[in-house]
């Protein structure tokens, strides 16, 4: 009887393990290797969406409370200490094969990281993906060394410091605002070839060579790179300094001044047309003039030299006219333009109104008044000029007055500005006039009156000024009188 009690003890206890046994097999589940969607990832603030893709087995084994984790490793593919991508939410995904997305952290950056898929409930862990290059790149636009000047020289033996700029000129968008990131240095071996020379902030040259440096985004394609600086070797007094325009050469002056930029060095004088220009003693020189432009450079253990022929777009012309002309009532100014401009289009204007249908080099004008034409150039470079003149009534230096005034008032409104006296006093008739302040001083004594005094400043003062005059006609009796002078 006991022997039949312990055979069924033991047959239960058999029972009891395999159905333990069991239930823990069904609680395990295998994760495969997870399928990259991507060969490498390359984000950045525009674009930062990746996804996964694995399968499990068997899907039952889930608990409703499982969430599936994606854990990249370093760049090195260590998972010591590895970065949490994404977590799923608690019983969502359920289904094998399942996708998962997640994004890149702002500090990714090398050529060898790695995917794994984990699971909570029950505890999994997959495969590792295969290695690929993933970098964040905080920055991507051109930015810009040596301030933008495309040239440096460096003393033989000597050697020339190229940094990136920061801020830089313009809105250059410098990379060393991003700490995180690091930049490689190359040099030019063919117009579409380089190599690598050195990591770092600055490069130290000195070797002949065109530099630039990139942010060191790997194996991604990337617009975060610099422009191009030419370097080269110099000995004293050598005309290495090459001089760069801004605008260009031509440059187009519609555009404002040009700046003009030379290599770098310790002090610098800037000349034109031989001539120094008083101040000009930084890298840079900003003009809107045409000319032959030099630099002298002093580069510490040697000079260097350099010039430029800098051209304008522009045009030139010229006007046929003076400032102010005269006419008769009834006669005719004809005025004409005469100009370099490509396909140059003409505007005349008369007392500040366009003159309709005048649209030619050449306008007959016979109206009293004030002109001006516009000349602009309309292919290329548009740039204008302009020209003004007046026509004006002639006035009769000598008109027939019949008294000797005694009072005049010379403020340049054109009436009463001068002492005009009756003509048979004037100019050809032999009649000496003598003009004195009231000091007896003699100011004017002539025999040729023009009717033109004062023809200077008298400095007027809220006081009016007295002088005195004598003419002497000949067989006429000696006149005498005064003049006074108001504002």
């Amino acid at each position: 009887m006991q022997k039949t009690t312990f055979l069924k003890q033991l047959f239960f206890g058999i029972c009891f393990f395999v159905l333990l046994l069991c239930e823990q097999v069904n609680a395990q589940i295998v994760i495969g290797t997870p399928n990259l969607g991507f060969s490498q990832a390359c984000a950045s603030a525009s674009f930062n969406t990746y996804n996964t893709t694995f399968v499990f087995s068997p899907e039952s084994a889930l608990d409703p409370t499982n969430q599936f984790i994606i854990q990249m490793s370093d760049s090195d593919g260590s998972f010591a200490n590895p970065t949490v991508l994404f977590t799923s939410n608690p019983g969502v995904v359920t289904t094998s094969p399942a996708t998962l997305s997640f994004s890149l952290p702002t500090t990714t950056a090398g050529e060898g990281y790695r995917l794994r898929i984990k699971s909570t409930a029950p505890v999994a862990t997959s495969s590792n993906s295969v290695a690929f290059a993933a970098y964040y790149k905080l920055q991507d636009s051109p930015f810009t060394i040596n301030n933008l000047v495309s040239t440096g020289a460096y003393c033989t033996g000597g050697s020339y410091l190229l940094s990136i700029d920061n801020p830089g000129n313009g809105n250059n968008d410098s990379p060393l605002n991003y700490p995180s990131l690091t930049f490689n240095w190359y040099r030019e071996t063919s117009p579409t070839t380089s190599v690598f020379v050195a990591e770092g902030n600055t490069l130290s040259v000195n070797q002949e060579g065109t530099y630039f440096v990139k942010t060191n985004y790997g194996t991604c394609t990337s617009n975060s790179f610099s422009n191009r600086v030419t370097i080269s070797e110099v000995t004293s007094g050598s005309g290495n300094a090459t001089i760069a325009s801004s605008l260009g050469n031509p440059f187009c002056p519609d555009q404002g001044a040009t700046i003009l930029s030379t290599l770098g060095g310790n002090s610098y004088q800037w000349y034109k047309d031989g001539v120094i220009i008083a101040g000009a003693t930084n890298q840079m020189y900003e003009t809107d003039e045409s000319g032959t432009y030099s630099v002298q450079v002093d580069l510490g253990s040697c000079q260097a030299s350099g010039s430029i022929v800098l051209e304008s777009e522009g045009f030139t012309s010229s006007i046929n006219v003076s400032d102010e002309n005269t006419i008769e009532e009834g006669e005719s100014l004809t005025v004409t333009v005469t100009s370099t401009a490509i396909n140059p289009q003409f505007q005349w204007y008369f007392n500040g109104s366009l003159i309709s249908g005048a649209t030619g080099a050449t306008y007959v004008a016979s109206e009293f008044g004030d002109y001006r034409v516009v000349i602009s150039q309309t292919t290329g470079c548009i740039v204008s000029t302009e020209y003004l003149f007046t026509i004006i009534e002639p006035v009769d230096p000598f008109p027939n007055v019949a008294n000797i005034p005694n009072l005049i008032s010379p403020n340049g409104d054109g009436v009463n500005d001068t002492w005009v006296i009756p003509p048979q006093y004037v100019s050809g008739t032999n009649t000496e006039v003598m003009i004195l302040t009231n000091q007896g001083k003699i100011v004017l004594q002539t025999n040729d009156y023009q009717n033109n005094w004062p023809q200077n400043d008298l400095n007027l003062t809220s006081v009016n000024l007295v002088y005195y005059y004598i003419i002497k006609a000949p067989n006429e009796k000696e006149k005498k009188g005064s003049i006074t002078i108001v504002k």
